[in-house]
């Protein structure tokens, strides 16, 4: 196992250290570390007010009374990430960053709708819809944050400018300073959206959200379409994006529809004519620790892991995990453009969704019944529920264990990463110290 590892980090450490060096992939890991401690709190909000023994009516009052701290954090993640991003890229190329963030950021909201067609059909003007502020707006809110700042840096960079006399006080040097290049980037994103807006009478949210739509269109309930829905969740995730409402979008319809289908049958006593519902999904890939299956992996990280980082994080992420929710772990870890864990994180799901369609295809396992599961139920009991049988908890169980196996090797080679900098950094301290008291001395 020991050198199986050692080969493993030989490979991935260099291709994780050309991807740690690029400006855009850090810059974008920054702008996400940046929403971590939000999110952490918009994660604790969601479970407090789902806790699956609450009744829909208390479920109901907490909503109301805290929904708030997952509106403010969670629901509006995109406003930091854009914001994030515009800051650290410009930042990153030695000009100020405040003013790099407000100008992505103001580019992003002039790309969004201030409008929104509510559910019994009304349009409300004038108002910004929640989804296009979270993870629906969030690819559309990087590409506009990362083309911002580099038309602000470069206009920057050309010296066009208005530089104040001597004297001014610095904030007023700095924004009239930024004054130019602002109105010049804010001016092509206000073109840009009439550009949409007149022309093909839409905005560039809808674009975008059906471009990466068109490939999952037409996707059936088979294995081999759920094995791909699968990889794009993990994939999309990986760059930042929310895989889960992307790809569910398309494929609840689908999902939900077979869901009845089973529900039906399953009351009228005959047998159920699908596996792949949207309560298996729900079930036996969310309903093990959130997207990716990372309950048992935080709880490697917490402990079975050496280095600090890793068991403070994965210690942190446990209390969400039971209730399946990881962004935690995702942007804590990070998972997020983290190269060395890509493998585990994209592979396990599609394993283990292969372990569980074939284990209840072959009938050595019940299939879910179509009962709607509460997402937040923890491990073993979302099973019993989804499939009215102590049988599905136990499938869930090997599950676990499972993404034990494929994540174990990965983590390990992160372990010794973040364990060998903290060595390198105790070498270092006492060189340090000792300079220090030469230079006191003399």
């Amino acid at each position: 196992m020991n050198n199986f590892i050692d080969n493993l980090a030989e490979k991935l450490t260099p291709l994780a250290g050309k991807l740690g060096s690029n400006r855009y992939l850090a810059v974008l890991r920054d702008a996400f570390m940046l929403s971590f401690p939000l999110t952490m709190f918009g994660s604790i909000v969601v479970v407090l007010n789902n806790l699956p023994f609450w009744s829909d009516d208390l479920k109901g009052t907490l909503g109301g009374l805290f929904g708030n701290g997952q509106n403010a954090t969670m629901s509006i993640m995109t406003i930091f990430i854009t914001f994030g991003i515009g800051y650290y890229l410009t930042r990153s190329y030695d000009e100020d960053g405040i003013f790099g963030g407000a100008v992505s950021l103001a580019s992003y909201l002039i790309l969004t709708p201030f409008s929104f067609t509510t559910a019994d059909g009304a349009e409300v003007s004038g108002a910004l819809s929640l989804d296009r502020l979270g993870a629906k707006g969030m690819f559309i809110g990087m590409l506009a944050a990362f083309l911002a700042a580099e038309i602000y840096v470069r206009i920057t960079k050309k010296g066009i400018v208005i530089k104040m006399p001597e004297g001014v006080p610095d904030a007023v040097a700095r924004s009239f300073a930024s004054l130019i290049p602002a109105i010049s980037t804010l001016t092509i994103f206000l073109f840009v959206n009439a550009l949409v807006s007149g022309v093909f009478t839409t905005n560039l949210h809808d674009v975008v959200y059906t471009v990466i739509q068109k490939p999952l269109v037409g996707l059936g309930s088979g294995l081999p379409a759920t094995l791909l829905s699968l990889f794009f969740v993990q994939i999309l995730w990986f760059f930042g994006l929310h895989g889960q409402i992307i790809v569910n979008s398309v494929m609840d319809p689908i999902w939900n529809t077979l869901a009845l289908e089973n529900l039906d049958a399953f009351k009228a006593g005959e047998a159920l004519p699908h596996i792949i519902t949207k309560p298996f999904m729900e079930t036996f890939t969310v309903g093990l620790g959130g997207s990716g299956m990372t309950l048992m992996v935080v709880i490697l990280m917490a402990f079975v892991m050496k280095s600090r980082q890793m068991k403070d994080i994965g210690r942190l992420a446990i209390g969400p995990g039971i209730f399946n929710v990881n962004e935690p772990v995702i942007f804590g870890l990070p998972i997020v453009l983290n190269a060395s864990i890509l493998i585990p994180w994209v592979l396990t799901p599609l394993i283990v969704t292969t372990v569980n369609y074939l284990s209840m295809a072959s009938g050595l396992f019940p299939t879910p019944t179509g009962v709607t599961v509460p997402w937040t139920v923890p491990l073993f009991f979302s099973g019993m529920m989804a499939t009215n049988s102590v049988m599905g908890g136990v499938l869930q169980l090997i599950d676990f264990a499972i993404v034990g196996v494929m994540w174990y090797p990965f983590l390990k080679v992160v372990d010794k990463a973040n364990l060998a900098l903290t060595v390198e950094d105790n070498e270092q301290a006492p060189d340090r110290t000792s300079l220090q008291g030469a230079q006191s001395k003399n």
